[in-house]
Order: C-alpha cells, then sequence, then structure tokens
C-alpha cells in the first residue's frame, strides 16, 4: 500500500495568496488607469508611477500636475500601498509556513522510507509511471515514486502517494528511496539514457534488485539490459502487437482487455511454493487448486527457470517452483497462503478420496 508524506498540499493558503496577488495587480492596475485617464499620461507613465507609489520609492520624476490627478494620487497613496503592505504581510507568513511545513513533511517521509523493506520504487510519474501508480495502489503495494515535476509531485500527493522530490538519476536519490532493501525498481524516465543511467546505479546498488526499465526506442532495449534490467518493456512495441491482436483477433483482443480492466474480476498471479507447503511434491491433479479454488494454472516455472506451459495434472508440484496462476483475487490470496505454508488448504484430492474408501 501506498502512504502520503505530509506538508506537501495547503488549498487554503494557495487560495489567500492567489487573492492577495490578485490584489496587488488590481491595485496597480487602478492606479495606472486613474493617472492614464485623469493626467493623460501614457499607460507606461502612468505604470511606472504606480510602481513607484505602491513600492513607497518616490523618485519625483513624473509627478501629478492638475489637482485632480494630485487628489487620485493622495488617495491612492493611502489605498494602494495600505493594500500591498496587506498582501505582502499576508503573503510572507503563509510561505514560511508552507515550506517550513514541507519541510517537516519531507523529514517524516524520510524515516518512513528508512523504514521500508520489499517495497517498490518507481522512476518518474509520466505517462507510463501514472499507470503504474495506479495499478500499485489497486493492489495495495508499498511504494515510493522519485519525482522533481512540481505538477506533478502535486498530483500524486493529492492521491496520497509518497514521493521524493528528487533527481532519479542521482545515487542520493535511489538511496533515499531504500533501494537497497526494495523489492523491486521501474524506470520509467522519458529518456532512455536517463533509464540506463538509473538501471546501472540500481543494480550496483543491489544485486538481487528486480528491475523492470522503459524503452522510448526499440534500440535501447539491449543498453537496459546490459544495464542489469531485468524486464525491457517499450510501449510502442506493446501497443502495436495490441493493435495486431484487436484487429486481427478480436475476441482474443476483448479477453485480454477484460482481464487488464478487471472487468471478469480475474487477474494473473505468481505464486511461489516453499519446502513447507502442502503443494510441494504432489502432483496438480492431486490438489484442489482447480475445483475448490477456481484457479487455473497457466505455467509453472521450475527453480532452475525451465517454464512449463498448460502443465498436466501429472506435473509434480516442487518446492521453490513459481506457479503462474489466473483465478479471482480472493482465491489467488488462498493459494498463496497454501503455497507459503501458512494455511493447510486446499487439501489433497488423494486424502480425501483415502478418507471416503477406509468410510466405506
Amino acid at each position: 500500500m501506498s502512504f502520503a508524506s505530509s506538508g506537501a498540499g495547503f488549498p487554503g493558503n494557495t487560495f489567500r495568496i492567489r487573492h492577495a496577488v490578485l490584489a496587488i495587480l488590481v491595485a496597480i492596475a487602478v492606479g495606472t488607469l486613474g493617472f492614464h485617464f485623469i493626467e493623460g499620461w501614457s499607460l507606461w507613465d502612468g505604470l511606472y508611477v504606480t510602481v513607484q507609489t505602491v513600492t513607497t520609492v518616490g523618485f519625483g520624476d513624473v509627478t501629478p500636475r492638475t489637482l485632480a490627478g494630485r487628489i487620485f494620487a493622495t488617495g491612492f497613496m493611502l489605498v494602494g500601498v495600505g493594500v500591498v503592505l496587506y498582501a505582502l504581510t499576508s503573503m510572507v507568513p503563509l510561505i514560511v509556513q508552507s515550506e517550513i511545513v514541507a519541510a517537516f513533511g519531507q523529514r517524516r517521509l524520510a524515516r518512513k522510507m528508512s523504514k521500508l523493506r520489499d517495497h517498490f520504487i518507481i522512476c518518474g510519474a509520466g505517462r507510463v509511471g501514472s499507470h503504474l501508480v495506479r495499478d500499485l495502489k489497486r493492489a495495495a503495494e508499498t511504494f515510493i515514486v522519485i519525482e522533481r515535476d512540481p505538477q506533478k509531485v502535486a498530483e500524486l500527493t493529492n492521491q496520497g502517494v509518497a514521493v521524493l522530490v528528487r533527481d532519479a538519476t542521482l545515487e542520493e536519490s535511489l538511496r533515499e528511496a531504500g533501494v537497497g532493501h526494495a523489492r523491486g525498481l521501474a524506470a520509467c524516465l522519458p529518456d532512455d539514457a536517463d533509464n540506463v543511467y538509473v538501471v546501472l546505479t540500481a543494480r550496483d546498488l543491489n544485486s538481487r534488485l528486480h528491475i523492470v526499465a522503459r524503452a522510448a526506442e526499440e534500440q535501447a532495449e539491449v543498453k537496459l539490459v546490459r544495464a542489469g534490467a531485468n524486464r525491457v518493456v517499450a510501449p510502442t512495441i506493446i501497443g502495436g502487437h495490441r493493435m495486431a491482436v484487436a484487429l486481427t483477433k478480436p475476441a482474443v483482443g476483448d479477453f485480454i482487455d477484460s482481464i487488464t480492466a478487471s472487468q471478469l474480476d480475474l487477474t494473473f498471479e505468481q505464486v511461489e511454493v516453499e519446502a513447507s507447503s502442502s503443494l510441494a511434491r504432489r502432483k496438480l491433479s492431486e490438489t484442489n487448486i482447480r475445483p475448490e479454488l477456481d484457479i487455473v494454472i497457466v505455467a509453472i516455472r521450475r527453480s532452475d527457470g525451465q517454464m512449463l506451459f498448460n502443465p498436466s495434472g501429472e506435473q509434480t508440484i516442487e518446492s521453490g517452483d513459481m506457479l503462474i496462476a489466473i483465478g479471482h483475487p480472493d482465491s489467488l490470496s488462498k493459494l498463496n497462503a497454501v503455497a507459503k505454508g501458512t494455511s493447510s488448504k486446499p487439501e489433497a484430492r488423494s486424502q480425501k478420496s483415502e478418507g471416503r474408501s477406509g468410510a466405506r
């Protein structure tokens, strides 16, 4: 799950600062137009005298000549300068308060990050990174975003996302985000060279880190893999493949879109089988994964990297295997508990059969 950093957004303060700035602009506009129409000065001369007045400089090189102009200048000095001074005295404390609270918020965030373990780091919250943030929030994963664009930082903060306002290409930023204890890192920066640098630095800081990198250009894929990325995702290539499937095989495309959009309440999951699990050393047909949990095992990845697609019921599940499954989220959570050995269900089908046979 994500956590919010406090002190980054002050909608009330922003509203008051905007009104203070608007008051100053209105005072300057009134003074400029007043001198323009009463004294017949150009707009530039009117603006020049107005700014002199509200800033209390008063060079005196241009002064009102008519009685009406002097009366207006007298009134404007009293009202205009008062408005500007009031606006400035209102803005300064708000800005200082915002900076102080934001600094404390960053310190609090830094303390939280120092305690993070097994989390994800997202470098860049652009078009790709923002979608990744949405999916991780939906999956209730713990993650932190490294972003330096003020607008994106504000948007993420309003969503309750932990944001580290830093340059993701710097080693200090990755260390501050807890890369040494992270579970995975996504390099989603718009520039391929920056992503290569992030991947290279992250791999050097954590050799066990699972790194996924975005490639804007197809030729950057090889460089990212050499830099240490476990997976490289090229949105343009993937988009082309998805369009080809949607065009030539619309039914398949609709099914993939339904799973991606969670319209069928189905999801893919990878489940690692621990040695203490009741699934270890049993044939797939001897478990109740399919009939009891309504989960389909799409593939089994052995500990040596061998991938078995569409495994038959005679395939034996070994400790260290990775089960690639599709099913409802609740059922997948139960399967994950069984695979970790924290739950004894689903019971083996053979044990139930033996029990029924003995009863007979």
